[in-house]
């Protein structure tokens, strides 16, 4: 792609990224959807800072910082002398309880989904277990393909108990969003991510092959009281979505 065709892209994301936001963070958030949606590959390099801001209109104090904010958060490199590289890879941090949408809106990309089946039944064993529930309770159990700018990026299995969701029509975009809305916030979770190999069903819903990694990811989610409001099975594409949890050393270091 040549430079203007890539800074014209990035200009068009950079007037939906978010009109609050400081216009570093915002070109931020719209060169991290082009990585997302692989307009921006490893590898390749953009245009120095000066060529950027001249094609966006912003200053080259703004485009710095932007760059160093990606550089930051790996998914760029910057080497002196030489223009910035691309590693287009989409980080999650595991610190914050985020829901997909907000995960596509704080990088500047438009969320969307596509149900594959809406369920109002029993739990299985492992749903009731995971959610605490007694016999004979009722669930909706809720299956979509999640996307971020149309691209398939999860096929998502969310059971939620009947007396936190009245219907699946209450669902609207995101579930976190239709919760909260009814008094039922998830106010933490617990997470397992273990690594796979794509099913059938994730070749055909993910418009993956079968050597493409996924990441299953298994989360409880937990309402303030300390009720479980969701249990959720995901199976992320890895090689456009990365997981990353920032570490800090407790107690007195050697031993």
């Amino acid at each position: 792609m040549d430079e203007a065709a890539l800074a014209g892209g990035i200009a068009a994301r950079l007037a939906d990224a978010g009109p609050d936001l400081p216009y570093y963070r915002r070109l931020m958030l719209a060169i991290e959807a082009e990585i997302l949606v692989g307009r921006l590959r490893e590898g390749q390099t953009l245009p120095g800072e000066r060529g950027l801001a001249v094609a966006l209109g912003l200053s080259r104090v703004t485009v710095r910082k932007a760059l160093d904010g990606l550089a930051e958060s790996g998914l760029v490199t910057r080497r002196q002398g030489a223009r910035t590289e691309v590693n287009p890879r989409v980080e999650k941090a595991l610190s914050t309880l985020t829901s997909f949408s907000e995960d596509m809106h704080a990088r500047g990309l438009r969320p969307g989904f596509r149900w594959i089946s809406r369920e109002f039944t029993r739990p299985s064993a492992v749903e009731a277990a995971a959610l605490g529930l007694p016999p004979g309770a009722e669930v909706w159990r809720l299956a979509r393909v999640r996307t971020g700018d149309g691209r398939p990026i999860a096929r998502e299995i969310s059971t939620i108990p009947s007396r936190f969701l009245a219907s699946a029509d209450l669902v609207d975009g995101s579930l976190y969003r239709s919760l909260a809305a009814r008094g039922a916030s998830p106010a933490r979770a617990v997470q397992r991510l273990r690594a796979a190999l794509p099913t059938v069903a994730d070749r055909r819903e993910l418009d993956c092959g079968a050597d493409t990694p996924i990441l299953e990811v298994e989360r409880r989610c937990f309402l303030a009281s300390g009720e479980t409001v969701e249990y959720c099975c995901s199976r992320y594409r890895a090689d456009v979505y990365d997981f990353i949890v920032e570490l800090s050393r407790q107690g007195p270091a050697g031993g």
